[in-house]
């Protein structure tokens, strides 16, 4: 099958998702984890790209990250890819792969979808029962984003890396928005999206992004995801 054009937008939130190849896990020891984070902190300034949400799971990763130009998130995506795997490989004396050879992106609306998108990344491992609570996870942008550890990788969608703890404009009522009843919809619109290479947005979204890109992608999924059910 002919793979799915991959849309860039400089300025545009990207939710990116990388797993092991052939599912293999990717993460073992505390080591393996810190190294991909340490690798994401230097590079992300290099490569101009800012991060907005995390979450490193076992076999694969979620990243919601924003490039300041076309060629950013490629070249953090492959320095990612190429360090990790040479560090798994030292490690364990082989050689080879770690990761499945394309990763997979959607380009994420601001209005509305951003927020959603960075609470599904963060409760990740909630989903797959890994913990009961999204700041119980020391491997995701969680605990930064509400304060429990110092902001040293967290950036937000307008400015640069957050110093210091919440409250912060865009996310300062996060727990009760991480606590909330999310909608089937919301969770099926944004794993789907980024499985296919489709834009995580409404409808309107399409044209904003064929009119940036000269490219058209269709977006699976009706209406806009709400926050709670009420």
């Amino acid at each position: 099958m002919p793979r799915t054009a991959r849309i860039v937008i400089p300025g545009y939130p990207h939710h990116v998702m990388q797993r092991g190849h052939n599912r293999q896990v990717t993460f073992i020891e505390d080591l393996d984890y810190l190294r991909y984070l340490t690798t994401l902190r230097e590079q992300k300034s290099e490569c101009r790209v800012k991060v907005l949400a995390w979450c490193l799971m076992t076999n694969h990763v979620h990243l919601l990250l924003m490039p300041e130009d076309a060629t950013g998130l490629g070249r953090l995506m492959k320095r990612l890819a190429g360090r990790q795997t040479r560090h798994y490989n030292r490690l364990e004396g082989r050689s080879g792969t770690l990761w499945e050879g394309r990763y997979k992106s959607s380009v994420v609306q601001h209005e509305g979808y951003l927020r959603a998108c960075c609470r599904y990344i963060e409760l990740n491992p909630v989903r797959a029962r890994m913990v009961a609570r999204p700041e119980d996870y020391p491997w995701s942008s969680c605990r930064q984003r509400l304060g429990l550890e110092r902001a040293s990788l967290l950036d937000t969608p307008d400015g640069d890396c957050v110093s210091g703890t919440p409250p912060r404009a865009w996310d300062a009522d996060w727990p009760a928005f991480l606590q909330a009843a999310i909608l089937t919809s919301e969770t099926t619109l944004i794993r789907s999206a980024v499985q296919r290479g489709q834009l995580t947005g409404d409808e309107s979204f399409k044209d904003e992004v064929a009119a940036l890109s000269g490219l058209r992608l269709e977006r699976r999924g009706r209406g806009r995801p709400r926050e709670s059910n009420k």
